[in-house]
C-alpha cells in the first residue's frame, strides 16, 4: 500500500469457535466439527462449523439432525465460554504488542490502525497472522483498506486465511458488484426496503438518489451511500469497549420492608427497568450485582459472574432473586438495587446470546424472538452493530455512579 492515507485492517477469527475447539484437541484437526447449544437433543441449533463441516453443506442455524443427515461423521460439542474468552483475550494481546490502537468489538475480530507503525505494512499484516497461527493454532483473515467499513467488507473476500487489500479507486469493480444483502449493516428487512427502490447491488446503493434513502431509511439511509462509496470517517478507537461499564436501577422503599415476597416483587421492578436499559443501550452483561441497604442504613453489595449473556428481564430477575435471597438475613430492607456488569455490546455478541438461547432452549420467550431476528440472516447487521438513533443515545447514562447510586423509583 501506498499513499499517505490511514490503513485499518480487520481481523476475523476463522471458524473462532470451532479452531479453539481444534486447537486444544489436536486430533479434531480436518475434521468436521459443530459447535451446538445444546448437542444432545436433535433439535438444537448449529451455531458455528468448521470449514470442513460446511464444505459438507452444514451451516449455521441449522438443526443438528438435519446437519448429521448431510455430513453424519460430524462432531457436535458444546461451547465452552471460557476457553474461547481466554483465545479472544490471547489473540488481541498479540495485536496490542504491536500498537495500542486496537478497538476489539466482538470475542473474535477487532480493528486495527497501523498507520504510525513503522515497517511495510504487507509485511507486518502476514507477520501478525502468522502469529496469532503459529502461537495460538488459530486461523483468521485480515482485510486492509483506509477505513474500517472497507476493511471489513475486505476480510470476508477471503476465507479461511485471507489477507485482501482493498483500495478505494478498486470498490467499482470489486465492491459494487456484489448484491446489497452481503454489505456489512444491511440486514435483511433493510434489503427488502431498498429492494423497492430497485436497490439489488451495493453498487446501485452508491449512486441512488439521496432524498429517497432519507425518507426510507432516515440518516441510516445516507450513512450506507456513503460506505457503499468507500467514505467512512470511523476512527479505530481502543477505549470503545470501556464506553458502558455497568447498567443498574435502584429504589429507596417507601418504608422498611421484610415481607419476602414484597421485597421480591421490587427486584423484579428493577430487573425489568434494567433489561429495557441495556435494550436502549444494545448491551449485554455477564456479571451481575445487587445492594441491599438495611434500616440501620448498613450497606452491602453482593455480585456473581455468569457464563452466559444477561439481558432477559426474568433472567436478571432469577438471578438477583436468588442472589438476595442467599445473602439476606431477615433484617428490614431500605433501599435495593441491581446491576448487570462486564457489559459487551449485543450487536457484536450475538454468537455468544445464539448459544444461550438455543442452550436455555429457549426458556425465555424475549430471547426467541432476538433469535428469529438473529436467524434471518446470522451476524450481517439485524441487530445495527453500534448504531443507536438520537434519542437512545440522549437518554443512556453511562457514569456508574450516576447510573446506579441514584435512587430510580
Amino acid at each position: 500500500m501506498s499513499g499517505s492515507g490511514k490503513i485499518i485492517l480487520h481481523i476475523d477469527m476463522n471458524s473462532f469457535y470451532a479452531s479453539v475447539e481444534a486447537a486444544h484437541q489436536p486430533e479434531l484437526k480436518g475434521k468436521a466439527i459443530a459447535i451446538a447449544g445444546n448437542p444432545e437433543e436433535r433439535r438444537g441449533i448449529v451455531v458455528t462449523c468448521s470449514y470442513e463441516a460446511r464444505s459438507k453443506g452444514v451451516k449455521t442455524t441449522m438443526q443438528v439432525h438435519e446437519a448429521l443427515k448431510l455430513c453424519p461423521e460430524l462432531i457436535v460439542l458444546r461451547p465452552d465460554f471460557t476457553r474461547y474468552r481466554q483465545a479472544s483475550k490471547a489473540i488481541f494481546d498479540i495485536l496490542r504488542s504491536y500498537t495500542t490502537m486496537v478497538e476489539p468489538v466482538s470475542i473474535d475480530e477487532g480493528y486495527m490502525d497501523i498507520t504510525e507503525v513503522e515497517g511495510n505494512p504487507i509485511e507486518l499484516i502476514k507477520e501478525i497472522q502468522d502469529r496469532i497461527l503459529r502461537e495460538l493454532d488459530l486461523p483468521c483473515s485480515i482485510g486492509v483498506s483506509p477505513n474500517k467499513f472497507l476493511s471489513k467488507m475486505a476480510s470476508d473476500m477471503k476465507k479461511p486465511m485471507g489477507i485482501t487489500v482493498l483500495r478505494k479507486r478498486e470498490i467499482e469493480h470489486k465492491l459494487w458488484p456484489m448484491p446489497i444483502r452481503e454489505m456489512n449493516g444491511v440486514g435483511e428487512k433493510t434489503a427488502e426496503k431498498l429492494s423497492s427502490l430497485s436497490i439489488e447491488t451495493i453498487g446501485d446503493l452508491a449512486s441512488a438518489d439521496e432524498i429517497k434513502l432519507k425518507v426510507l431509511l432516515g440518516i441510516n439511509g445516507l450513512k450506507l451511500k456513503n460506505r457503499a462509496n468507500g467514505i467512512d470517517s470511523r476512527k479505530v478507537d481502543p477505549e470503545s469497549i470501556y464506553d458502558y461499564k455497568s447498567v443498574g436501577n435502584s429504589t429507596t422503599l417507601p418504608k422498611d420492608l421484610t415481607n419476602q415476597s414484597e421485597l421480591l416483587k421490587v427486584i423484579e421492578q428493577l430487573s425489568e427497568k434494567v433489561s429495557e436499559r441495556l435494550s436502549t443501550k444494545q448491551m449485554i452483561g455477564y456479571a451481575l450485582q445487587i445492594m441491599i441497604r438495611f434500616k440501620n442504613r448498613k450497606t452491602i453489595t453482593r455480585s456473581l459472574t455468569l457464563s452466559h449473556p444477561l439481558y432477559d428481564r426474568n433472567h436478571i430477575a432469577e438471578e438477583a432473586k436468588g442472589l438476595f435471597l442467599k445473602h439476606w438475613n431477615g433484617t428490614p430492607v431500605r433501599l435495593l438495587g441491581v446491576t448487570v456488569q462486564d457489559l459487551a455490546d449485543k450487536s457484536h455478541a450475538y454468537k455468544q446470546i445464539d448459544l444461550f438461547s438455543y442452550e436455555e432452549d429457549v426458556k425465555y420467550e424475549p430471547v426467541e424472538k432476538v433469535m428469529r431476528e438473529l436467524e434471518e440472516k446470522h451476524g450481517k447487521g439485524i441487530l445495527t452493530r453500534g448504531m443507536k438513533s438520537a434519542k437512545s443515545v440522549q437518554n443512556a447514562e453511562t457514569s456508574f455512579s450516576k447510573d446506579f447510586l441514584d435512587d430510580h423509583n
